[in-house]
């Protein structure tokens, strides 16, 4: 197997910006003609995407942020990108996911136990990855500063280490402390650890770079680190698709203002809430995230409930927050529903668990918006499929749920997948549900969906709007980071 260039982004902290580095890089250097490939070891998220398996004809499933870093490559999403996923569906454990299919579920300490067993797992799809490109740009998870991690460790150093990519270590300046951050985590890496070090990336400055000078040369000294650049505030970031539950903390609340405002309660196991993201990106469109503790507002035309990790928990928070009789008040003014996947199965009148897939209650009533029921089922689905309205009129988009759902409503379907029909609508047209993600990308559709609430969305393409994003991303990094010098450790090193 020929030798491919490697180079591994991991921070000082969660969320330090290092998805959207990878990604940006990966637009940069594939824009100089290289075959670029995404790769993140291990990955937390309930915003999955569908990758193909390669040498078989199936699909699985990899965290949304690596589909995004392939799309910037320019090349399609494969479960080798992100061989280890974890999916939470409790405050203690996690729905494993590894080479794109569901192996099981554990709890945190338990999965510490299971981790160093993955290892080969990740190597063997850094391999297949290394074999097809000319550089690969990993991305770590979390920090390599949390030592109590460090044995059996397969996000950051463990796998640097075994697969001999050398590290450049991201600090957010954004969040204050940047300095202490970096020559923190320098004094607290083992020895091995610390070779494997290359230099550092100052991200999310705001201001003159000059001020900080000093600050670059005090990160060196006490490092021996030397810096690839400061790299600043992408507003461009803010137009990719949302990476995972962090991103929450960030949105907006039920005050947003807009020509048409549209209500979208947060559920605590909310799962592919991306699908919101071509929603948010129309100009007069005002999307309010309503957190527990608050109402639905009454000035909302369309409630959206997005999809669940766990339908059945969801539904209890649901009823508990109150939203149930908002929801029901907001119908009954003449009010709009959508239900996307978990949201849809909610909308139904009983949502049954008879094996306990996802917990110890086996039966709900659900929101009764929908003449649908739907029984969780042991066997995933998990597919990109031919996505068309039951017009024929083309859309995109994909699947990934636990359940069947059956009922009387299902005779209007959303849509027809591979043929067969998907989702229900009420028989005033006012409620709908589908178990497609991806169905508000579609540009076509999503304007003749909003023109119903008097919206004329005539505004770019999402896809074209994510594509712009990348490229003024690329072109930020080419403008600040010493891609040159980046190159030359690369190819040293690897």
């Amino acid at each position: 197997m020929r030798q491919t260039a490697a180079i591994m982004l991991q921070g000082t902290g969660s969320d330090v910006g290092k998805t959207v580095l990878v990604a940006g890089l990966c637009r940069l250097f594939a824009r100089r003609g290289l075959a670029v490939r995404p790769f993140k070891p291990q990955n937390m998220s309930n915003n999955a995407a569908v990758a193909a398996i390669p040498g078989t004809a199936d699909f699985g499933e990899i965290g949304r942020a690596q589909w995004l870093q392939a799309l910037a490559c320019g090349t399609p999403p494969t479960v080798d990108m992100n061989p280890v996923l974890l999916k939470p569906q409790s405050e203690t454990g996690s729905q494993i996911v590894v080479c794109g299919r569901v192996t099981g579920e554990a709890k945190g300490r338990d999965y510490q136990r299971l981790k160093p067993s993955l290892l080969q797992n990740v190597l063997d799809s850094f391999a297949a990855l290394s074999a097809e490109a000319d550089l690969v740009i990993v991305e770590g998870a979390g920090s390599p500063a949390e030592i109590n991690l460090r044995a059996g460790d397969i996000a950051n150093m463990g796998f640097a280490t075994a697969a001999k990519v050398p590290v450049i270590l991201v600090g957010d300046i954004d969040r204050g402390g940047v300095i202490a951050s970096l020559v923190g985590t320098h004094a607290i890496l083992g020895e091995d650890d610390r070779a494997m070090v290359a230099g550092f990336l100052i991200n999310k400055f705001r201001g003159d770079v000059s001020l900080f000078d000093d600050g670059l040369a005090a990160i060196t000294r006490f490092t021996g680190w030397p810096s690839f650049g400061v790299v600043p505030h992408l507003s461009a970031a803010a137009r990719l698709p949302a990476e995972d539950s962090v991103a929450l903390e960030r949105l907006s609340r039920g005050g947003a203002s807009g020509k048409l405002k549209i209500a979208v309660p947060l559920l605590g196991w909310i799962a592919n809430f991306d699908d919101l993201d071509p929603v948010k990106a129309e100009p007069d469109i005002a999307v309010a995230f309503i957190r527990p503790g608050e109402s639905l507002p009454g000035d909302a035309a369309l409630v959206l409930i997005p999809g669940s990790k766990s339908t059945i928990a969801d539904l209890a928070a649901f009823r508990a927050n109150g939203w149930d009789r908002d929801l029901a008040e907001h119908h009954a003014r003449g009010g709009h529903v959508v239900g996307l996947c978990g949201g849809y199965q909610m909308l139904g009148r009983l949502v049954r668990d008879p094996d306990g897939i996802e917990g110890p209650v086996r039966e709900a009533q659900g929101l009764g918006l929908l003449d649908v029921e739907t029984v969780m089922v042991p066997e995933k689905t998990v597919r990109e499929a031919g996505v068309t309205t039951p017009d024929g009129e083309p859309l995109e988009g994909y699947e990934i749920h636990l359940g069947r759902t059956t009922g009387p409503d299902c005779a209007r379907p959303v849509c027809l997948i591979d043929g067969q029909p998907d989702g229900a609508t009420s028989p005033d047209g006012r409620v709908f549900g589908t178990y497609l993600h991806g169905l508000f990308g579609a540009d076509d559709w999503r304007r003749r969906y909003l023109s119903r609430f008097g919206l004329d969305a005539a505004g770019p393409g999402y896809r074209a709007g994510v594509e712009a994003a990348l490229d003024e991303i690329a072109d930020a990094l080419e403008r600040v980071v010493d891609v040159d010098t980046l190159m030359k450790i690369i190819k040293m090193r690897s």
